[in-house]
């Protein structure tokens, strides 16, 4: 049998909430990848079931903290880790992230038993530190995909930095222009090895679905996603009052479920618009389709929280993209690169309702402006997003930077390099004078 070309390690996987994840990983192996799949964490009967059977059935599962430990410590006594993993276990306990190491030793074995070189993860936050972790045990290479949050907003409570998972990525992926034009600005030294490869979309069911449904009643305006701050919901009821105040027929329908939901229903009845505005609470796949399906139009207002946090390439754009709709949307992060502004929707300030009822009067009010900007839309989506594009090109990525295929190097060469950043990384955990937080070694930003 061959051995795989590569490996992924998820917090959770298949994951409901990351169905971009399960996409990726079926379209890899639609295109012949052979995958080795962990997933940390376990994961919810309930929300994979909506998943294949082919797909759940690979994935293999860490054992829970107490086993994961014990099936370790098991392993170092019958002297099956390498010197460097068995070093660090020592020396890192007590450490906040010391179930990193753990998890990386673990994988490691799977990993060395399968051939497998190359590890890449989604997200620089568990999976990441752990794949870290896994490079200096066994050599192998590691990549991750950046998002959003955990590059904007990183957790600063453990003991790995972005700066150090990304100096010793293979490759850093960035989901938009924007995310690795960020990144570049900010590690600068790594700029070379940080690419744009978009979170793909299989377009072609909702294409399908959706051509050619009748829109009956007053004109719909759709939106989609968690009812929190950073995806602008508030700022929409605001302009949907605009728009009923100004005499515009309409409805707006919102799909999604969150913390903010009471204080979105009470801003609704506040306005008086109980009859046009409606949280229809989450919703399938399947009926988010039927949603956009009848939609004239689809709004999504982002903003900036005030911790950092917002969305840099929300899928449900590229759903209502692959919908032929036009979007309304702001000129946030990564949005421009989907929302071509007068080409493929409209764009805005953040938090400026008035602007987006602007917008929104202008699309429902020239249905045939509307039809040109879905179909220039569904055009982009199919040329940017198409999964089949943007798979291939990681894969096309990671053989170029990642060691896909090759030995394993020596155990002394893992322990040399182990010993030499304990080390380092023993020094600057110190307790600073003054009171001042240590911070990771080599950071790009200096110490302080």
């Amino acid at each position: 049998m061959s051995r795989p070309h590569f490996a992924y390690v998820f917090e959770r996987f298949p994951s409901f909430t990351q169905t971009f994840c399960a996409r990726e990983v079926m379209e890899l192996q639609r295109q012949g990848a052979r995958l080795m799949l962990f997933s940390i964490r376990g994961t919810d009967d309930e929300t994979v079931r909506h998943f294949p059977a082919s797909l759940r059935d690979q994935v293999i599962h860490l054992p829970p903290s107490a086993a994961l430990t014990a099936e370790v410590e098991a392993m170092k006594k019958r002297q099956e880790l390498p010197e460097s993993a068995v070093l660090t276990l020592r020396q890192w306990s007590g450490r906040p992230d010391k179930t990193r190491v753990y998890e990386a030793a673990w994988i490691g074995r799977q990993l060395q038993a399968s051939g497998v070189r190359h590890v890449h993860t989604h997200f620089a936050g568990m999976g990441a530190r752990t794949a870290w972790w896994i490079r200096q045990f066994y050599g192998c290479s590691y990549s991750f995909t950046g998002h959003a949050n955990d590059l904007f907003c990183p957790d600063n409570a453990t003991d790995l930095k972005l700066p150090r998972l990304v100096a010793d990525a293979a490759c850093v992926v960035a989901v938009s222009d924007y995310t690795a034009g960020w990144l570049r600005e900010h590690y600068p030294g790594s700029a070379r090895r940080i690419h744009r490869v978009y979170n793909g979309l299989d377009l072609e069911p909702i294409v399908s679905a959706t051509a050619g449904v009748g829109k009956a009643g007053p004109p719909l305006i759709v939106s989609v996603g968690r009812l929190i701050e950073k995806k602008g919901f508030d700022d929409l009821i605001r302009a949907c009052a605009m728009l009923r105040d100004q005499g515009t027929a309409f409805e707006c329908r919102i799909a999604g479920e969150g913390p903010l939901r009471e204080e979105l229903e009470a801003q609704i009845t506040a306005a008086g618009l109980t009859d046009r505005v409606y949280l229809e609470g989450p919703r399938s796949q399947e009926e988010i389709i039927v949603m956009l399906g009848k939609a004239s139009v689809f709004a999504l207002p982002c903003v900036t929280e005030a911790d950092g946090g917002r969305d840099v390439l929300p899928t449900v754009l590229m759903e209502a993209m692959a919908a032929a709709l036009p979007c309304v949307s702001t000129r946030l992060a990564g949005v421009p690169e989907m929302v071509m502004d007068h080409e493929t929707g409209l764009l805005t300030a953040e938090r400026d309702p008035a602007a987006t009822a602007a917008a929104l009067t202008r699309l429902l009010e020239n249905p045939a402006l509307a039809r040109r900007m879905g179909q220039a839309g569904l055009a982009l989506a199919r040329e940017r997003f198409a999964q089949e594009v943007t798979a291939a090109r990681l894969w096309r990525l990671l053989t170029a930077h990642g060691k896909v295929n090759g030995p394993f190097p020596s155990p002394a060469l893992a322990l040399a390099r182990v010993r030499q950043w304990t080390r380092r990384f023993s020094r600057t955990l110190r307790t600073p004078r003054h009171g001042k937080k240590a911070v990771f070694p080599d950071s790009p930003h200096g110490r302080g």
